[in-house]
Order: structure tokens, then C-alpha cells, then sequence
């Protein structure tokens, strides 16, 4: 229970409550990796019991780290940066951090806005999601010699620090399996590829194996829609229900695919008897589904685990040399794909 005293309690409060001198108070929240574990958990104890808050707006104006990290990511809506956003808490909660999280709607210049705030409230990094982003925002990173980097997209050539997967080899290996499947009419339904280097490197290496196969995909079959069930269920619809239809789809994500999924089954096409249809990323959910997604799975947690510890590490160690982790992928066969 906390103990009601007539004002706020202060950091000479805890260090007295926990028997340790204010500079061990002071060094287990800006580096706890130098406190003993047990010492943290006195000064924890004390913390809650006396109800202490720190004033982190005075420590920043005083240099001293402010212990948030800035994550700023294109959509919350769906599950496909969830798992990833949790893993990067983890890792750097466990490195002393917390993260602020803001999305921007696949708008960069609502992206540039976001991260300026978070340089306003004195975070001591940000990770972005991707390799797509404005000039300005590269320049206000560099400007301000802020430890950052991008998750997700792994590119030899990244400006910055990067940990992620190789997106145009995923797309790759979706159009390799359906192939191999022995499909030859094939529609591909994919997000907007403007300012989103994921989709634009799946659909381009999905497009190149297809291409060496001999196989074109008419415009008819290739079909956009954003990361939403209902829009994908409803462009695909319209596909599929032309008699001349593809008999098998390649989804740029597993939220498409789903929509995809559904689109058939409304029009009674049997999946995958009638189509066969493969996601990209392997998000909760889609193992669930009737039937099973076949996917390439992304590893989402080991790309957060990563991306959160090599940043906290940066900042920790003023480490400026920039890192670039490519995490592998994976064919997931479940029950949405078959032989024509």
C-alpha cells in the first residue's frame, strides 16, 4: 500500500527507504544494466510503496536519457504489426526502456510530423517500419544525431540501422509454390505499392518468378486493395466472379488473403478445390482459419526481439555503427493451396 505523506515523495525518499544512496536510486533507472538485480528490486519495492514518480521532463533538460524509445508504425488496425510491436516492447522494457507508439496511416508526410513530436518530447531513439521515407525525414534524423533505425524490410543499402526480412524473396516463394503446384492462371491482389517498400519487394519478386515461368497475369487479375478483409473480400469478389477467373491468388499480406478466402467462399468456390490462395507474413489468426492459410511466414517476434535489444544497445553504449540483421522466412503449407 502506499504511504500517505503530506507531499510527494522524492528520490532521497526511496534511496532511504531501500538503503542505498541516491546515486544507485539515480543509476538503476538511467542504467539499470549497471545495477545489480537484487538492488533493483529493493529500489522497485520502495518505489511502489512509496508511490515515487520521477520527473523525467527535468532529467532530459539536464541530459540525462529520457527512457523512451519512439516506434512509429502504418496501422494498429490490423494484426500485421502487433506481434512485432510486442516484441520490441519486450526487448527494450527489459534494456530499461518504454516505448511510445504512434501510426501514420501509410501517410510519410504525417510520418515526418509524428516522429518531430517524439523529438519534442525528448525520446532517445525511433524505429520506422520500412525503407520508405520522406527526405525530410532521413534529414531531421541525421540533423539530430538520434539513434534510429527501420524494422521490417531488410535492404543491404539501408541508410539506417535495420533488422527484418527480405520482402521481394518472400514474394518469391509464394509465386514458386503455386507454380510448382502446377498453376499457370494466377491473380495477384496486393496493397497500394506507393511509399510501402514491402508490398512493392513482394509483389516484384512474385512477379519475376511468375515472369520466368512464362506465365503473364492480365490486368484483370491483378487487383489492389488496402489492409482491410471487407475491402480485399469485395475487390476479389469482383475477380472471381467472371467466369474466367484465375485458379490461384497471390496475396501481398494474410489480411488480404483472408478477404480473398471469403470472397470465394461467398460465390460457393471451394477452397482450394475451385482457387487456391497464399498469404505473406503468417499473422495470428491465420493457422485458426477454415481452412488453414497457406502463408510465408515473416518472423515477426524475432524481428521485434532484434530490433528492440540492437537499439536499446545503441543507446545504452552510444554505439553509432549501423547494423543490418536479415531474418529468415518460411513456407508454411496449410489447406488454402492445392493443384489445379
Amino acid at each position: 500500500m502506499i504511504e500517505k505523506d503530506k507531499k510527494k515523495a522524492d528520490i532521497v525518499a526511496v534511496a532511504k527507504a531501500a538503503r542505498v544512496s541516491i546515486s544507485t536510486v539515480s543509476r538503476s533507472y538511467n542504467h539499470p544494466e549497471l545495477v545489480k538485480p537484487a538492488t533493483r528490486k529493493k529500489i522497485d519495492a520502495a518505489v511502489r510503496r512509496l508511490g515515487y514518480i520521477r520527473n523525467r521532463a527535468a532529467q532530459t533538460m539536464h541530459g540525462i536519457r529520457s527512457g523512451t524509445i519512439g516506434l512509429i508504425v502504418p496501422t494498429i488496425d490490423h494484426a500485421i504489426f502487433a506481434e512485432v510491436i510486442q516484441a520490441f516492447s519486450d526487448a527494450v522494457d527489459e534494456q530499461g526502456f518504454t516505448i511510445l507508439v504512434a501510426s501514420h496511416g501509410y501517410d510519410l508526410e504525417r510520418e515526418y510530423a509524428v516522429m518531430r513530436k517524439f523529438l519534442e518530447h525528448r525520446v532517445d531513439g525511433i524505429a520506422l517500419i520500412g525503407q520508405d521515407h520522406s527526405e525530410e525525414t532521413y534529414q531531421l534524423i541525421e540533423s539530430q544525431s538520434i539513434p534510429a533505425m527501420t524494422i521490417w524490410n531488410h535492404d543491404v543499402a539501408s541508410p539506417l540501422s535495420c533488422v527484418g526480412a527480405d520482402n521481394a524473396a518472400a514474394g518469391q516463394l509464394a509465386a514458386a509454390h503455386v507454380t510448382h503446384l502446377g498453376h499457370s492462371k494466377i491473380g495477384l491482389v496486393f496493397p497500394p505499392t506507393t511509399g510501402n517498400d514491402r508490398a512493392r519487394g513482394r509483389k516484384t519478386g512474385a512477379l519475376d518468378v511468375l515472369r520466368s515461368a512464362g506465365i503473364t497475369v492480365p490486368d484483370r487479375w491483378s487487383v489492389e486493395a488496402p489492409y482491410s478483409i471487407s475491402d480485399a473480400k469485395d475487390a476479389v469478389g469482383q475477380m472471381l466472379a467472371s467466369p474466367d477467373r484465375p485458379t490461384a491468388l497471390i496475396c501481398g499480406n494474410d489480411v488480404l488473403a483472408q478477404g480473398a478466402v471469403y470472397a470465394a467462399l461467398r460465390l460457393g468456390l471451394g477452397v482450394p478445390r475451385a482457387i487456391s490462395v497464399i498469404g505473406i507474413g503468417d499473422f495470428k489468426g491465420s493457422r485458426e482459419m477454415e481452412p488453414g492459410l497457406t502463408t510465408v511466414r515473416l518472423p515477426a517476434r524475432r524481428i521485434g526481439l532484434m530490433a528492440g535489444a540492437r537499439l536499446a544497445q545503441s543507446i545504452i553504449h552510444a554505439d553509432p555503427r549501423t547494423f543490418r540483421e536479415l531474418c529468415e522466412i518460411e513456407l508454411i503449407k496449410r489447406d488454402t493451396c492445392a493443384a489445379p
